[in-house]
């Protein structure tokens, strides 16, 4: 065990300014936020979006509504999410405790369906159609989710499994016993963040048919999650479920199953260099 690694101690709290207190988390949830915005102003230049002229228009201002409509959709979906997907009874006999977010809890996968129900209403609300909306959304999502498990990583939250004492990059997480884990918070950036991105935003570069980006995001980052949901730590209060699969590996199923018949649907449709 000589020369394992151990999580840094890095104080959750990043300034204290008196009775005020910025966390490293919220700073990650900026970051999250600030990419969104840096990433979308790039994103007007790809088609169809730089060649869509009149009331169609895509311009920066949409950009902000969508990030605002997003946030909303984040915090409400992600929280309402993980009370539906694990704890369902505690919530159903403590519905007040539903809105304590500072308590902890929230959901990937309820927050994803609370973006999907913000974009549905911004394109109504706009008159544009929701997969072009969709497929501009979905490149600048990944880096938002790296941002988000560098705040995990700081706080020490959703550590790994065991790992072999012998793993070079084994680590010991503070509350979470003397053995070395797998830091499957990394192991999360490096795949549903950093490389999904790269992927993706590589694939948007070039024309594509209406909603073949949407199904790309839907269908990369169920892979990529179910894969690193097998160095995660189940919840306690759930452990795994059916087939030795985890909550966060059956939620990802439809994702995948989704996003390989979108895509395949979309192929039917027109290619989306062609403004509508």
């Amino acid at each position: 065990m000589h020369g394992m690694l151990m999580q840094p101690q890095i104080n959750p709290i990043a300034l204290q300014l008196g009775p005020l207190a910025v966390h490293w988390y919220g700073l990650t949830y900026l970051a999250a936020f600030g990419l969104f915005m840096w990433l979308g102003t790039r994103r007007l230049r790809h088609e169809p979006y730089a060649s869509i002229t009149g009331p169609g228009a895509w311009g920066r201002k949409d950009v902000e509504d969508i990030l605002f409509l997003g946030v909303m959709g984040v915090v409400l979906g992600g929280r309402l999410g993980y009370c539906l997907f694990y704890k369902p009874v505690y919530y159903a006999s403590n519905p007040l405790e539903i809105f304590a977010i500072w308590q902890g809890g929230m959901s990937f996968h309820g927050g994803m369906l609370g973006v999907i129900a913000s974009m549905v209403w911004f394109s109504y609300s706009r008159k544009r159609p929701f997969w072009q909306v969709a497929d501009f959304v979905a490149p600048c999502v990944p880096t938002g989710l790296a941002a988000g498990r560098v705040g995990n990583f700081i706080n020490g939250e959703l550590p790994g499994r065991l790992s072999d004492p012998n793993l070079p990059w084994g680590m010991v997480f503070r509350g979470a016993g003397d053995l070395p884990r797998h830091p499957s918070q990394i192991y999360q950036f490096l795949l549903e963040g950093l490389l999904l991105f790269v992927l993706l935003w590589l694939y948007a570069r070039k024309p594509r048919r209406t909603g073949q980006v949407a199904a790309a995001f839907l269908f990369g980052y169920g892979v990529f999650r179910f894969i690193a949901e097998f160095f995660r730590e189940p919840d306690a209060f759930l452990g795994l479920l059916a087939l030795g699969m985890s909550m966060g590996q059956w939620l990802c199923v439809p994702m995948i199953v989704a996003g390989a018949a979108f895509w395949w649907w979309a192929g039917t449709r027109p290619v989306s260099s062609k403004p509508n």
